[in-house]
């Protein structure tokens, strides 16, 4: 019957937030400010009643549509076009908040103890436990039920039987044994930011705080890059606008590459560069960018049949050279999708792991993915810190693509439609 009860409830939720946003949208596009005030006000004065969430979901459809019929007696009481965008909106929200809620678990417990970190239920919003000087120690504040009365005590020592030594706050002499579950730790909201110091304090020497696996993540992800641009968009030019024998052939077969397990061809690469003495060096990291990928080609060469064969003549009949065309014309009229591919070979690059795992054995040369393993398999039982160093890791990543989204949307959604 719970189970009813909260679904019932939810979607009522919907519906009365639908239709208070449907209502609120119209009043502001009709640029009724009395009407749209109205509706603002409306949520708050039925705070009291949230005590109830159905009984709050059914004022305020009702209060909605009351104040609807008396400021616009001649509209619908359910707009069709706003109430379906903005239920279809909720819906959208609601969806892509799930695939957010990793990622704000992770800053989350980056922020808590470690005693908090293991509780269960869980608890979301960080806290410390307050301390209180007792006899001049600072002790972990509790509360707890004792000759009748509630009182504070600071806990001075944990029993490995799930009792606590406990002294008194306001009798410091009296000592006493109570149970774990008899006690209530009192907690502020207090994020522990000093984990991100002390994960970085974890690391390795030779790392200096994680500065120089940032400087080896960089470089690798900077060649890459270059590396992924310049190899895959002129072969994806070459068999895109370039006619010679063979091309077709040839590009199936650059697609069938894609059909090769990487563990095929892990041992010959790793002789490959071993014989050329580039063990324990970021160079396999990045060199192998520079000879293209099966996908990007595919990709870009997508892009590059979608531009007009016009621009090209053009080109051709103002002088420019095959290579003057792919850089002056080409390049600049498919940049969604070479940020595209910069993005994803930049965020291929910057997880990698397998990589550094087979060629590097020096601690200063790992990037972080291989840091953030070895930190994993050291300090694994320290969740705070781990996950403190996920989330450093992490958020470039994050900001990158926060800021480069519009063109890889872009390129992404665009891919496709050459040859039309």
């Amino acid at each position: 019957m719970t189970l009813l009860t909260n679904i019932l409830s939810i979607a009522l939720a919907y519906l009365a937030l639908a239709l208070w946003l449907a209502h609120l949208s119209r009043a502001i596009g009709q640029k009724n400010r009395t009407l749209a005030a109205l509706l603002c006000v409306l949520p708050i004065l039925l705070l009291p009643a949230i005590v109830l969430p159905i009984l709050y979901e059914i004022l305020l459809a009702i209060g909605v549509f009351a104040i609807a019929r008396w400021m616009t007696p001649g509209s619908p009481l359910v707009p069709p076009v706003e109430t379906r965008l903005c239920a279809l909106h909720l819906i959208l929200v609601a969806t892509s908040s799930l695939f957010l809620v990793p990622l704000f678990w992770m800053v989350l417990t980056s922020l808590k103890e470690e005693s908090q970190v293991s509780r269960f239920p869980p608890e979301f919003i960080p806290t410390q436990q307050v301390k209180i000087a007792i006899q001049g120690r600072d002790l972990p504040l509790v509360t707890l039920e004792w000759q009748g009365r509630t009182v504070q005590a600071g806990v001075e020592e944990k029993r490995a039987d799930n009792k606590s030594l406990v002294r008194l706050a306001d009798r410091p002499s009296v000592t006493i044994v109570v149970s774990d579950s008899n006690i209530h730790e009192v907690r502020h909201f207090s994020p522990l930011w000093r984990n991100y110091p002390d994960a970085l304090k974890f690391l390795p020497p030779e790392s200096r705080y994680g500065l120089a696996n940032l400087q080896n993540t960089l470089e690798i992800a900077i060649f890459s890059v270059i590396g992924t641009l310049l190899s895959s968009s002129l072969v994806a030019y070459a068999f895109a606008r370039m006619r010679w024998p063979g091309r077709d052939w040839l590009f199936g077969v650059v697609l069938a590459t894609m059909m090769l397990p990487d563990a095929v061809t892990m041992m010959p690469r790793f002789l490959i560069f071993q014989r050329l003495g580039w063990f324990d060096t970021l160079y396999p990291l990045w060199v192998p960018a520079f000879f293209g990928s099966a996908f990007n080609i595919f990709l870009l060469r997508q892009f590059f049949m979608s531009i007009p064969q016009e621009l090209e003549d053009a080109a051709k009949i103002d002088g420019c050279s095959y290579l003057g065309t792919y850089w002056r014309v080409m390049l600049p009229m498919i940049r969604p999708a070479m940020i595209t591919v910069a993005i994803m070979a930049f965020i291929g690059a910057w997880k990698d792991f397998i990589g550094p795992l087979i060629y590097i054995s020096s601690p200063e040369k790992m990037p972080v993915s291989y840091v953030l393993q070895l930190f994993n398999s050291a300090h694994g039982d320290q969740p705070g810190m781990l996950m403190a160093a996920t989330t450093l890791v992490i958020v470039p990543i994050v900001i990158l693509f926060f800021f480069a989204q519009r063109y890889f949307i872009e390129g992404i959604s665009l891919t496709g439609m050459g040859g039309r």
